[in-house]
């Protein structure tokens, strides 16, 4: 059966954090080794009475009749550690030698246990990793049972102790090996384990304590979150067997591609056309970034194909501190492929005073790290792969 925690510190079932912790600090005061080297044994049963009831999760288990700390096991050979050994080597659910010595395994488990955790996906653009978004998700999950509010019977009945265990928990029995007469011991196949029964059982979640629903819930994401990034919802994922406490809901994000930006951790990328005029002579032109606000970009005069001008602060935030990164944008000078008599007539002009000596053969290996498919297509590609 559960353990009485209260009872180790003395104080009632309903009892305040406050009385609680002035219980422990008395009972630790008078059992203390320093000052009771007799008590070693009380002075850590206290403690860990403490431990468990100072735990809201833990309170409640232990409020709804159960044991936090049953699943752990106790040490020694009693408590099962040396019966795992030999589970493995003997096969079956609970054998080994944990039975044949101290008497008994691991004992009666509670039925109140903790939930699982849940992990669930969503599909984010780039702006909306950008500022930050809160977004409503709809999961499939187990929630508390309304009916029984976790207990898992019906009406006022209550649970009775299993008939097949006697409330152990578990059941032994005596296997031939070639080491002799062993005594196993394995899960009671009545009660699962729990050493109760639940005769009349809840008609709405048939004595397990909770049920699915469809929950919809809303979720922050962070401004700054990349790809693969999780948000941790703290007991937001299922509810455990018994009305347990729920464990925690994962949401992860999947972020969409963007048309204009390459992202890279914290910077950005994207590619500008300028026309061959406003690279030769300078320009300065307005784009809107990730966060829909205009800056302004300078065009050095004599920009070449592939030339990279840095906006700093223009970039992804960093997740927490909000601070940004840098916007990288690439220069594509544009060679027009139509022109009038006028343009055509200027630019022959232009040739005419160009010195021969700007014309000149390169090494393959500056053609190969040149602008062969343009500097961004390859940013594009390399980055396409992370």
């Amino acid at each position: 059966m559960a353990k009485d925690y209260y009872g180790v510190l003395g104080v009632a079932q309903g009892a305040s954090d406050q009385d609680i912790k002035r219980a422990y600090r008395k009972l630790a005061r008078e059992l203390h080794p320093d000052v009771n080297p007799g008590a070693e044994e009380q002075f850590k049963e206290v403690s860990t009475a403490y431990e468990v009831l100072s735990d809201p999760e833990k309170r409640r288990i232990v409020d709804a009749g159960g044991d936090p700390l049953s699943s752990a096991g106790a040490g020694g050979f009693g408590g099962g550690g040396f019966g795992d050994v030999f589970e493995a080597f003997f096969g079956g659910s609970g054998g080994g030698f944990g039975g044949g010595f101290g008497g008994g395994g691991r004992g009666p488990r509670s039925r109140v246990q903790p939930g699982e955790p849940a992990l669930v996906t969503m599909q984010l653009d780039l702006a909306e990793c950008a500022l930050g978004v809160n977004k409503e998700i709809s999961i499939d999950t187990a929630i508390l049972c309304d009916v029984c509010t976790g207990k898992g019977t019906n009406g006022n009945s209550k649970p009775k102790t299993c008939d097949t265990c006697k409330g152990a928990g578990e059941i032994q029995a005596v296997q031939r090996s070639f080491l002799g007469q062993v005594m196993t011991v394995r899960q009671c196949p009545t009660c699962q384990g729990v050493g109760e029964v639940i005769p009349d059982p809840c008609h709405k979640c048939g004595g397990d304590g909770r049920v699915r629903s469809r929950r919809t819930m809303t979720v922050k994401i962070p401004a700054g979150i990349a790809g693969g990034m999780r948000v941790r919802l703290a007991g937001q994922g299922e509810v455990g067997p018994g009305g347990g406490p729920a464990g925690d809901l994962y949401v992860e994000v999947k972020e969409r591609r963007h048309d204009t930006f390459i992202r890279d951790e914290d910077d950005l990328h994207c590619t500008i056309k300028v026309p061959i005029a406003d690279a030769a002579l300078g320009s300065e032109i307005s784009i809107n970034t990730i966060f829909d606000d205009p800056v302004s970009v300078v065009i050095p005069a004599g920009t070449q194909p592939g030339q990279v001008v840095k906006l700093r602060g223009q970039g992804m935030p960093h997740l927490n501190t909000g601070v940004r990164g840098t916007l990288h944008a690439h220069l594509d000078v544009v060679v027009p492929t139509k022109l009038d008599s006028a343009a055509t007539d200027t630019l022959k002009r232009f040739r005419e005073q160009t010195p021969d000596d700007q014309v000149e053969l390169v090494s393959a290996s500056m053609a190969s790290s040149g602008n062969g498919g343009g500097l961004f297509s390859r940013l594009r590609n390399a980055f396409a792969g992370r």
